[in-house]
């Protein structure tokens, strides 16, 4: 399945259905046994012997969930994972039919001035999807509903993709990537979990479940690197290859797995950085406080304008993560342990 296909489905935070029937439809395909649970997280299997090395990927995206239709037929909605800054004016899909919309607020001509130089609260924005009344937005859509932003893939230059929930279908990407690979001498629990964007809570119950004995999670991690930022502010950078970790606010990343990554991304040639942010955080939080607790790592792509209706990044940097990614495991197969 390619990044193209699996950002373009709907799965908001605990949504995610849409997403999770084309994965396994893609794992059944691939002849790689599965099993879910009732957080809706995907664990698939590969290798009968060794180490248990749970690899985990979120589905979920960012987006929106209707609280309310209004007498006139505008849609009340609240944010999921997404700042007020960045939803007037964008549109958006709402409910299983994908009905069009439009999230509006009152135009500039009608603000005061300090309306105009602040971020419209999201109590003051609706979705307009061009219902005339309660009843006639009725037929179309319901509270409960959830909505994406309507954006569409496509690639700005070569090898530069723009799209939305890149943050973390790229993750799914490379967790179905990795499971291509014919393991043997390691148990790889792929996870594609649920509800990251809400605290990572798929996450827990499916690392309490795997119980593993290392852990790697996969994620779209935030760049900054665009004017106005100063280099010390940028994170990451696009075209600088995979992303590596050394804490963020959930996770101290175990050191013996950094520099087996490290190892591996040299005597490869595989082009990498470090994750120079600490704010934030990914599913290795819940993954290495499972149970005993287990050591952790994470293998990022940097993507820009994360937590937004599209995001920007580089397939090279995908290709990096890919190759890391499996090295690692096969370095896990060969018998490195943390």
């Amino acid at each position: 399945m390619e990044l193209r296909e699996l950002t373009s489905l709907v799965g908001v935070s605990g949504n995610e259905d849409e997403v999770r029937r084309a994965i396994m439809r893609e794992l059944e395909a691939m002849g790689v046994s599965y099993e879910t649970d009732t957080m809706g997280n995907i664990i698939a299997r590969k290798g009968d012997k060794g180490p248990r090395l749970m690899v985990d990927a979120h589905m979920d995206e960012v987006g929106l969930i209707i609280v309310h239709i209004e007498k006139s037929g505008f849609l009340r909605f609240y944010p999921i994972g997404v700042p007020a800054a960045v939803l007037p004016s964008k549109r958006v899909l709402v409910g299983k039919d994908k009905v069009p919309g439009v999230i509006g607020a009152k135009a500039i001509h009608l603000q005061e001035r300090r309306e105009r130089d602040s971020v419209i609260p999201v109590d003051q924005l609706t979705i307009d999807i061009g219902a005339k009344s309660k009843e006639e937005a009725e037929r179309k859509v319901k509270v409960g509903d959830y909505a994406v932003f309507d954006t569409e893939y496509e690639e700005l230059s070569p090898g530069i993709i723009k799209a939305k929930a890149l943050d973390d279908r790229v993750g799914c990407a490379l967790l179905l990537e990795l499971l291509k690979e014919p393991w043997e001498n390691v148990q790889v629990y792929a996870v594609f979990s649920t509800q990251e964007e809400l605290g990572i809570r798929g996450a827990k119950v499916a690392s309490y479940r795997v119980n593993p004995d290392m852990g790697i999670a996969l994620e779209g991690t935030v760049c900054a690197d665009i004017p106005g930022t100063d280099p010390e502010g940028y994170a990451t950078q696009i075209g600088k290859g995979a992303v590596l970790s050394v804490m963020d606010r959930g996770t101290i990343t175990h050191k013996g797995m950094l520099n087996q990554l490290v190892k591996l991304a040299t005597e490869n040639q595989i082009p990498f950085q470090y994750r120079e942010a600490t704010s934030g955080g990914n599913d290795a939080m819940a993954i290495h406080q499972a149970r005993a607790g287990c050591p952790v790592a994470a293998i990022s792509v940097p993507c820009r304008y994360i937590h937004s209706p599209f995001s920007v990044m580089s397939m090279a940097d995908f290709e990096a993560a890919r190759k890391l990614l499996i090295a690692f495991v096969k370095s896990v197969e060969g018998g490195f342990r943390p």
